[in-house]
């Protein structure tokens, strides 16, 4: 905390009152949260089967990070900062949480490099300096997590969701290593069928692995992915060194908390069409309160703003960019009208061969199958997988039609179908 910066840090204690109110408020807000999980049936049973031993530990991350949060809480260290010293801090705490993920990719590429006839001794040192540099972040951790969460909540309050004069749900995220997920869909059309959160940094050959089975053993679609964030509380948060994309996931999963608290919310697990509704709206709030948090405190990290009009430059002579969006969504248009006339299988080889023409442009996709599309297509704030979808149109229509984002967010928030949704756009 150099550059002449006097950081005051201060030890208040605000006594068992404040713990308990803090105690309650992570046990009504997870309890609002909370989905309505569809009951255990055998096929859910088998697929859960596969992957025994490789659930994420929910109940021991939710112990540490919530007493990180009420240790962090009574100390308040950063009521007393300055805003250059806030600056300092989480500037400080990213870049050498760059230094610990430059070391974890390489070790991950160490075990991966065929030449290395004993990686685990290879390993070794390197194992050792990463865990003293993360042992060395934790209080900064704290530290920096508390001041970006202020931040994000003042723009919510300027927003309109105070509540006795604090937002609420208060901002309560950890930044972690998150789950991976594996998503399961049937072959035959493009469903959200089941999710399940697994270990941490799960390799290839074991995403393979857990795919390949649940395809032999149940005749199912399955893909294992990495997420951005989580929506328990607080909330999971990936470990990122961008800013913009930092509050952009603080805000996002925020927003299922909030929504959490609402029909919109309840409803997330009963239907495709819900789940898209929740995930479209979390993204469209994401960014738009994430670019207010940056262009509020860390300005000249702020995105180039958009060329007037809309136009950009003419493209260079040659052949035209490859589209990521534009080609995924003619995919996916594709694939729906293979699997609507019962052409699964080829539908199937359709996505291969499309998965390696994204390969050979660049795009490593180590997977592109019906979950894929399951999983991505739910969040429809962009264009891209969820081809022809109407949902994300619509709530991106409502978005625009709402003069803030409080009015788009309570309106919303009574939403329990895709016709409700319909109604509110065309009333």
């Amino acid at each position: 905390m150099g550059n002449g910066v006097r950081v005051w840090v201060g030890a208040r204690r605000r006594g068992l009152g404040s713990l308990l109110r803090l105690v309650l408020v992570v046990v009504l807000v997870g309890l609002a949260a909370a989905p309505q999980w569809p009951p255990m049936a055998d096929q859910e049973a088998q697929i859960l089967a596969v992957v025994r031993g490789q659930r994420f530990d929910f109940t021991r991350w939710l112990a540490g990070a919530a007493a990180g949060k009420i240790s962090a809480d009574l100390g308040a260290n950063h009521d007393y900062l300055s805003e250059p010293a806030r600056d300092l801090i989480v500037r400080g705490y990213l870049g050498r949480l760059r230094q610990v993920l430059d070391l974890e990719a390489e070790l991950e590429r160490l075990f991966a490099d065929p030449s290395i006839d004993d990686p685990q001794a290879a390993a070794a040192a390197l194992r050792a300096e990463i865990a003293r540099r993360r042992a060395d972040l934790v209080g900064l951790q704290s530290l920096a997590e508390a001041i970006v969460q202020q931040q994000v909540a003042a723009v919510l309050l300027d927003e309109g969701f105070a509540l006795g004069g604090r937002v609420w749900p208060p901002v309560r995220m950890r930044l972690t290593p998150l789950p991976t997920l594996l998503v399961v869909s049937p072959r035959d059309r493009i469903l959200q069928l089941k999710t399940a959160p697994l270990e941490t940094g799960l390799t290839a050959a074991e995403r393979d692995r857990i795919e390949r089975e649940i395809a032999e053993r149940l005749d199912l679609s399955a893909y294992v992915t990495n997420i951005g964030g989580l929506g328990v509380y607080p909330t999971m948060v990936l470990e990122t060194t961008d800013l913009n994309v930092l509050v952009d996931v603080i805000a996002h999963e925020w927003a299922h908390i909030w929504f959490g608290q609402f029909p919109v919310g309840w409803r997330y697990f009963r239907s495709p069409e819900m789940r898209t509704i929740n995930e479209t709206a979390a993204g469209l709030i994401g960014r738009e309160v994430g670019r207010a948090v940056v262009g509020r405190f860390y300005p000249d990290l702020a995105p180039l703003p958009a060329v007037p009009g809309g136009q950009t430059p003419p493209p260079a002579a040659g052949p035209p960019p490859f589209d990521f969006r534009l080609e995924m969504r003619q995919t996916r248009i594709r694939v729906d009208e293979l699997l609507a006339a019962g052409e699964i299988e080829a539908a199937e080889q359709y996505m291969e061969e499309r998965r390696q023409v994204f390969v050979a442009n660049g795009y490593h996709l180590r997977v592109l199958n019906q979950a894929y599309f399951a999983f991505n297509g739910a969040y429809a704030d962009e264009p891209g997988a969820a081809g022809s979808d109407p949902v994300g149109p619509l709530v991106l229509q409502l978005r625009a039609a709402s003069p803030s984002l409080k009015a788009f967010m309570t309106t919303l928030a009574f939403i329990d179908s895709l016709e409700a949704l319909q109604a509110a756009v065309s009333p």
